[in-house]
Order: structure tokens, then C-alpha cells, then sequence
């Protein structure tokens, strides 16, 4: 077996209020749908092929009081995309603490993520 034989396909959220998650996400992370969206969900990938898929499926259940999985979306300009993603609909949920680097938000379903401070970053490398 080699190393990379496994990997990150898709990261799946389940969603309350399916159209709005899907143009909130698609708007947030600039991703685009693989293909049509049906009644069930939709798969949203990067035009650039370099992250892995974000897929969105309609449910009747709310989010889980404590969450055991979460995005953590890095950004070298985290108060501009903060500011950004609570202009798409999410919420300010969590301000970082002392010597902390990150921010936690809800998108519009309640689901937590967070902002993490990659100042000098670009993509994943140190510029």
C-alpha cells in the first residue's frame, strides 16, 4: 500500500435549508457545483482541483450541540474574509483569545467553522 492511497474526497454537511447553504458555501469558499444540484444535495469542488470536495445534502435534523467536525478554512487576510463571510450570512459565534489565531462562525444552518490566521500563506505555503 502506498502513502497515498487514501485522501480527503469530500467533506459532507448536512444542511436544513439546502439552496442557501449550497450559495453560501459556493459563494464563501469560490467553489463550483460538479454537476446539477437535486432535490438531495450537491457536490461543490474547486475550479482549481487543489482542494477536496464539499458536499451538501438536505436533512431535517439541526446541527449537534457540540460539533465533532468542522472546517477549518485558513486565510493570509483573515479579517477581511471574516468580514466577507458574515456578509454571505455567517454568524460570529467565537473571537479569538489571547494568543489564539483563529475565529469561529456558523454558516446560515447553525454548522461551526473556523477562520485561522495564515498571515504569510498562501494556499497551504509559506510565501
Amino acid at each position: 500500500m502506498e502513502a497515498n492511497d487514501l485522501w480527503i474526497g469530500s467533506v459532507v454537511i448536512d444542511c436544513s435549508d439546502l439552496p442557501k447553504m449550497v450559495a453560501f458555501w459556493q459563494a464563501a469558499l469560490r467553489y463550483v457545483p460538479r454537476g446539477p444540484a437535486d432535490d438531495e444535495g450537491v457536490v461543490l469542488t474547486d475550479p482549481h482541483g487543489k482542494g477536496p470536495n464539499v458536499s451538501l445534502y438536505g436533512t431535517r435534523e439541526g446541527p449537534l450541540g457540540d460539533y465533532r467536525l468542522h472546517l477549518d478554512l485558513y486565510s493570509s487576510a483573515p479579517e477581511a474574509e471574516v468580514e466577507r463571510l458574515v456578509g454571505l450570512g455567517a454568524t460570529r459565534v467565537r473571537s479569538p483569545a489571547a494568543g489564539e489565531d483563529f475565529v469561529t462562525l456558523a454558516d446560515p444552518d447553525g454548522n461551526l467553522f473556523d477562520v485561522i490566521d495564515k498571515r504569510g500563506w498562501k494556499f497551504g505555503q509559506r510565501v
